[in-house]
């Protein structure tokens, strides 16, 4: 396993880089709630050892590791926080977020909402479309390459509630152009355990992620 990290100060999308590099082998319902036989999960209602080394506990969200993949962490260097969780592939790439939720009603739907809204301000489109998961928005919008020409950027964004919690992922690459149901990517994202707890939370507060208990040695050298 292998462990890269940026500082945030030296990320312009405002977060440090760790990566590990994994080679092990892979209630309150709505239209968007994973059936009982397929995730994501509740930590309730999964008994997965925690000293499985496939697994990952980052806090708010438990991650499975895959063959080919790689878990980077953009990490706030004063606080010391992890702010988002990005799955890597070889084409493509999930990010993953968890927010809390009401105990009786989920958010997806307005997320879905704000998420076409900013990408509308942005100059681009937000398309909904039926996905494994329900609904899911095929976001497209506008960006400048590193040498400064236009182009777009595509994303398929991916919402499941559960149990007083909303999990996110949006696929990029390849993966944001069409849904795999067999690739490592989605197969990853049905893997993840949710871990809400039983604290007070505002709705839509994100759920607090960590890094890893025992982390690898960690290699500053530049991106690969």
């Amino acid at each position: 396993m292998i462990f890269r990290r940026r500082s945030k100060k030296d990320d312009v999308t405002g977060g440090g880089d760790v990566t590990h590099r994994t080679d092990e082998s892979p209630a309150d319902a709505d239209a968007s709630t994973p059936p009982a036989d397929r995730g994501p999960w509740d930590r309730s209602e999964t008994d997965h050892d925690v000293d499985d080394p496939a697994y990952v506990d980052l806090g708010g969200i438990v991650v499975r590791g895959g063959e080919g993949l790689e878990l980077r962490l953009q990490v706030d260097e004063q606080t010391q926080t992890v702010a988002s969780v990005l799955l890597a592939g070889p084409e493509s790439g999930l990010e993953l977020r968890a927010f809390a939720a009401p105990r009786h009603d989920g958010i997806w739907e307005e997320v879905r909402s704000d998420i076409a809204g900013e990408a509308a301000k942005r100059g681009g489109t937000a398309t909904e479309q039926d996905g494994a998961h329900g609904t899911e928005l095929k976001v497209v919008v506008p960006v400048q390459t590193p040498d400064g020409r236009p182009a777009t950027q595509a994303s398929r964004v991916v919402g499941v509630d559960g149990p007083r919690w909303m999990l996110r992922g949006t696929f990029l690459g390849k993966s944001a152009q069409e849904a795999d149901p067999d690739g490592i990517l989605e197969s990853a994202f049905r893997a993840v355990i949710v871990v809400r707890g039983d604290a007070p939370m505002a709705p839509r507060a994100m759920l607090a992620l960590q890094m890893p208990a025992q982390s690898p040695p960690i290699d500053d050298s530049p991106d690969a």
